[in-house]
């Protein structure tokens, strides 16, 4: 029975990625982008986690720089690890473009979030759920925002005691807004993953970024260090 349930819940996640992908084809434009990650996490004690990332994202492969992204936190441990609380502060410099032509203009934005994560063990697989809550000093002005991020990631040796080194990860991540126009955006990944080790461990994937009219496509060079 057991087994039965976790194969449900894989096969519900699979159709809602799947009904996803069919709302982001209907996106009036899409462009391809490319975003380089570094995701770190340092475990000071059983309870006490700093929690560290630096994300350099481009317009297209590589030199038409989007957006710099600079974030940290402080965690704690709600009895078992896999239950985060953490509060920490980003910075995110910006270069958009205005309107269809060439020029850009810089936008910077600082954002302090909280932010809520749990995880739970389907067989082999991992499924993780964030809950964040930010709030964005964007120039001069002043935004909130709710992010709910849905993953899973599935290795694809399931025969021995210990997974294998390479492995499956998906998610989807909505953000509202607490004021009008409250659709955000919405991401869905899907990459391929390759553990080096217990500390570090590499993704390549594929994400479409989709708002009210337009879509963006980027693909995901992502790096975890665990330490």
């Amino acid at each position: 029975m057991r087994i039965k349930r976790i194969f449900k819940i894989k096969f519900s996640f699979l159709i809602i990625c799947g009904l996803l992908f069919s709302f982001t084809g209907k996106a009036q434009d899409s462009n391809f982008g490319n975003w380089v990650i570094y995701l770190g996490n340092k475990q000071f004690n059983p309870k006490w986690n700093w929690h560290h990332e630096v994300q350099y994202r481009n317009y297209d492969a590589i030199g038409d720089l989007e957006q710099l992204l600079l974030r940290t936190g402080v965690g704690y441990n709600l009895g078992e690890n896999n239950h985060n609380l953490l509060m920490g502060y980003g910075f995110i410099a910006s270069e958009n473009y205005v309107g269809d032509g060439d020029d850009k203009v810089s936008v910077n934005e600082h954002r302090i979030y909280q932010q809520f994560i749990t995880s739970q063990k389907m067989g082999r697989s991992k499924l993780t759920h964030r809950y964040r809550f930010e709030q964005r000093f964007v120039e001069s002005d002043f935004r909130m925002r709710f992010r709910y991020f849905l993953s899973i990631n599935i290795p694809f040796k399931v025969d021995e005691e210990e997974p294998g080194p390479w492995y499956l990860s998906a998610y989807n991540e909505i953000f509202l807004n607490t004021e009008s126009s409250i659709f955000d955006r919405n991401r869905l990944y899907g990459g391929l993953g390759y553990r080096l080790n217990r500390t570090v461990r590499f993704e390549l994937g594929y994400m479409n970024q989709f708002f009210e009219r337009s879509s963006r496509d980027q693909l995901n060079v992502i790096t975890f260090v665990n330490f």
